[in-house]
This record gives C-alpha cells, structure tokens and sequence, in this order.
C-alpha cells in the first residue's frame, strides 16, 4: 500500500487524521464511487491479525489501514518510518460528521444495543442538523432481519455506513456483505464510539490524549466492552505487541 508503513504485516497508512479526512471527502463527492473500506487498526487487532487468516484477507483487501494507537506510531518511529500521528474511529467520525454536515451527507449507523442506536442518531440530529440519518439499527438481529437490514442499506444508499459492533467482527461482517453494500461510498468500525455520541460512556478528555494514554482511560472507565471479552483480558495483547514490534522490531 503505497504511503505505508508496514508493521507485523499490516500496512499502516501514514496520512494524518487531516489528510485521510481529505482523502474519504474527495471519494464521497465522486458521483460514482465504488465502496472504500478503511479499518482502524489497534495494537491488540494487530496481535490478533498474526493467527486470524480471515483478518488477514480482510486487510490486504482494504482500501486504507489507519492506526488507531500510540503503539502503532512508536512502532513506525523504531522502523524509521515514522507515522505523524493516530487516526482513531472516533475522530475520524467526528471529522467526517463535520464535512457532513456542511456538504449534507447521509449516514447510516448500524451496530451497539437499540437504546444506545437510537440516542447517538438523536445526539447526530441536534449535533449535526444538516447530516442526513438515511437509517440506522442495533447490532442484534436473525438471518431475516439481517436480509430486512441489508435491503434497506442498498435502498437509502447512505454516503457513509458506520458499523459498531465490536473489532475485529465489525470488519468481518462488512467484509462478508460487501458486494451487497450497494450505493454505499464509504464504510468502516468505530469501536464504541456510538456509546460515546449518545452520551453513555464519556469521551477521552484532551489531558489524557495528549499524553497518550487513551488506551488506559477506555481501560480504567469502561473495564468490558459489550459482547467482548473483559478489556483487562484484552489489554494482555499490548505487552506481545511491544516485545514484538518496538522491542524486537520484527519484519513481516
């Protein structure tokens, strides 16, 4: 992937939160896009990554692979290509419903349970007035409403569909339906970031951001992400992560 860096096999895109903003506008305000898939990749998705042959086959077919992580851009710095910066789902959510609302995008969220749906749309609407909700639904549904659901995405073709249901699931299920994705531009998993936009968990405060320690706010604050293993499991990736990326800079 050119304009990468490539760190335990996974190509991680250089471009700042500024720029892959610039970058996703310019392909919504193309008349006929085709689908652009971009995975925000953490160091715990990346451990997972290495033993996960679907994973695997989902990144290399992605559009863009941000790093969504402190540990990512010290990694990149001990290759000696250096990543300017983080691009996290969430920011890049926020960026994206700001060019929204000016330009009058539409998004459709789909993922996290109905009550939390349902208030980050509200919290969208008030936020955002201009941003079209083309629909949204919770991240629990059968095989017919999936079918129901699939539909209703291809009829309202939104500019963008978020998708919060847990990583790396998220990208497995946008992965599976992406040639159903019909008249979507753009596609991506943001984590819990609609718990964040209905007001449910609290956003990382600046402080904590500009030290670099989002990861331990999310751990300290919101310990069991739902439907997911407990984040004090999920945070034992970090220390493989390190030994192997920063530590022992390994090449794959």
């Amino acid at each position: 992937m050119e304009g990468s860096v490539t760190i335990l096999g996974v190509p991680f895109s250089k471009l700042t939160l500024h720029e892959t903003t610039q970058q996703l506008t310019e392909h919504i305000q193309q008349e006929s896009s085709k689908l652009f898939h971009l995975i925000t990749v953490n160091p715990e998705i990346t451990i997972t990554y290495q033993t996960d042959q679907l994973l695997q086959t989902i990144v290399k077919e992605a559009d863009l692979i941000t790093p969504d992580g402190i540990g990512i851009v010290m990694a990149s710095r001990r290759k000696g290509e250096p990543i300017t910066e983080r691009v996290t789902g969430y920011d890049l959510l926020l960026r994206l419903l700001e060019e929204g609302n000016e330009r009058g995008w539409s998004f459709f969220f789909l993922g996290t349970d109905e009550d939390t749906n349902q208030k980050a749309a509200e919290e969208v609407s008030k936020q955002y007035p201009n941003v079209v909700i083309a629909g949204r639904h919770n991240g629990f549904f059968n095989e017919k409403e999936e079918s129901n659901l699939l539909q209703t995405i291809q009829e309202t073709k939104p500019d963008v569909l978020i998708v919060a249901m847990g990583a790396p699931y998220s990208d497995k299920w946008i992965y599976k339906h992406k040639h159903l994705l019909n008249g979507v531009k753009v596609v991506f998993g943001v984590g819990g970031s609609l718990d964040v936009l209905a007001g449910k968990v609290k956003a990382t405060p600046e402080m904590w951001k500009k030290l670099n320690l989002e990861w331990l706010h999310r751990l300290i604050t919101v310990p069991v992400a739902k439907g997911q293993k407990s984040r004090w499991r999920r945070q034992t990736a970090i220390p493989k992560f390190v030994y192997r990326a920063i530590i022992k800079n390994e090449s794959l």
